[in-house]
């Protein structure tokens, strides 16, 4: 496609969307929930022609030579799939809160002053590898009264066509207009700069990948962007701490997928309990491959693990988001250290503290400046189907509007409302 052409029809996706957009901001609750309802059994009953569709990707993307972790992102199994449409159902069965009118309060003047739950208008969203994101920010789209223009990675195009066409199908037989929800079809990377400069017709900018993509967007943007750059996400074990349950969450965090940007990248330890705890994570983490790399007092502790893979960590480790089996460990003193360690070397995504001290549980949900904080829990709960928001259209690690997994509230904006009966301003 040429740049004209490029030009045309992303001004034409504007325009449709646009459009949408003030259908959906009037469409009736139980309209948007018969769209989510059909769309969750359109997935189900199209789970080998979506893998067929996901399968031409994932042959295209490993003859190029893609990273195991991005070829895991890009899986469309039977689970993800079904967590699609449970997703769905999800957000179907939720409160609609677009229309809610809230702090309603009566002034001397006589007037009513209240603010009303409204849809933000049309989002962009920019994303890679994984086609899931598709059905999240479109179910999030409907259930929130917006209209998207979706452009995933030319790595799932082929998987994202085959989901958009069911979302679309699930609009039409709602009685929504299917420009509700448009993927961008080609594969030109010009259509990301057009998108990211229509203010006239895009009202937010979500991008969803790496942090390449993420920074270029926000550097770029000429229209408002919601993001989180990377997920250098924290587990620290306190002192004090059940250890049997810091092993079993400390594992998890890591290792239960490597992929994800809520998976834990840094563990901290108190050396209180790091001799007691270390050897006995460093057994599992050496069982299934992950390389630790650690700070000198950590290495000494872990040295007599068999079969660990141990690296001497850089202070580049101390901020890196892996993405895969590799996972850097620090001795700290305490609690103090800890916090001070995570706020500086974080990326404001997730971290985790797991103690037996509730001020030391309670200092740590303050102080730890994240979108996401928890106490003796795994870092990947943080996620918008675990967090009960039926699906997340992403993690913004910003401080305003929306912060932590964004779900339907995420999209939405408020609008003072006033209420007079007659009244004038003396």
């Amino acid at each position: 496609m040429n740049a004209s052409n490029t030009t045309e029809l992303m001004h034409t996706l504007g325009q449709q969307a646009q459009a949408a957009s003030r259908h959906m901001a009037r469409a009736g609750a139980a309209t948007k929930v018969a769209a989510l309802q059909g769309l969750a059994r359109l997935l189900r009953a199209n789970v080998a022609s979506l893998q067929a569709a996901n399968e031409l990707d994932l042959t295209r993307a490993r003859a190029a030579g893609l990273a195991e972790p991005m070829v895991d992102r890009l899986k469309l199994t039977p689970k993800v799939i079904e967590t699609c449409a449970l997703g769905c159902e999800q957000l179907a069965a939720m409160p609609d809160i677009i229309g809610e009118i809230s702090g309603l309060r009566q002034m001397p003047s006589g007037i009513r002053v209240g603010q009303m739950r409204v849809p933000i208008g049309v989002f962009g969203m920019i994303y890679e590898s994984r086609p899931n994101v598709t059905i999240e920010a479109a179910s999030l789209s409907i259930k929130s009264g917006n209209a998207c223009i979706l452009r995933g990675g030319s790595e799932a195009i082929d998987s994202n066509r085959a989901l958009a066409a069911l979302v679309q199908q699930a609009l039409t037989d709602a009685g929504l207009p299917l420009e509700a929800v448009q993927l961008v079809h080609t594969t030109d990377r010009a259509a990301v700069g057009h998108l990211i400069a229509m203010p006239q017709y895009v009202d937010v900018i979500i991008p969803r990948g790496g942090k390449g993509l993420i920074e270029r967007i926000s550097a770029e943007a000429k229209v408002p962007v919601i993001k989180h750059l990377d997920g250098n996400c924290h587990t620290y074990v306190d002192d004090p701490c059940d250890l049997d349950m810091a092993v079993r969450v400390a594992d998890n965090a890591k290792t239960q997928k490597y992929s994800p940007c809520n998976a834990t990248e840094s563990l901290l330890v108190a050396r209180g309990v790091a001799a007691a705890f270390l050897p006995r994570i460093g057994a599992v983490y050496a069982a299934k491959g992950v390389e630790m790399r650690g700070c000198p007092e950590s290495l000494a502790l872990l040295s007599a693990v068999p079969g660990a893979r141990l690296t001497a960590a850089t202070e580049q480790d101390w901020g890196e988001e892996y993405l895969a089996p590799v996972i850097s460990i620090k001795v700290v003193e305490g609690l103090d250290e800890a916090i001070a360690h995570i706020n500086r070397y974080g990326s404001h995504h997730t971290e985790s503290i797991l103690t037996t001290n509730h001020v030391h549980a309670q200092r740590f949900l303050r102080e730890v400046d994240s979108s996401s904080v928890m106490v003796n829990a795994s870092t990947r709960f943080a996620d918008g189907f675990e967090y009960g928001l039926g699906a997340e259209i992403g993690i913004s690690t910003d401080k305003f509007h929306a912060r932590g997994p964004v779900g339907v509230e995420g999209l939405t904006s408020l609008k003072y409302v006033v209420l007079g009966e007659g009244e004038i301003r003396t």
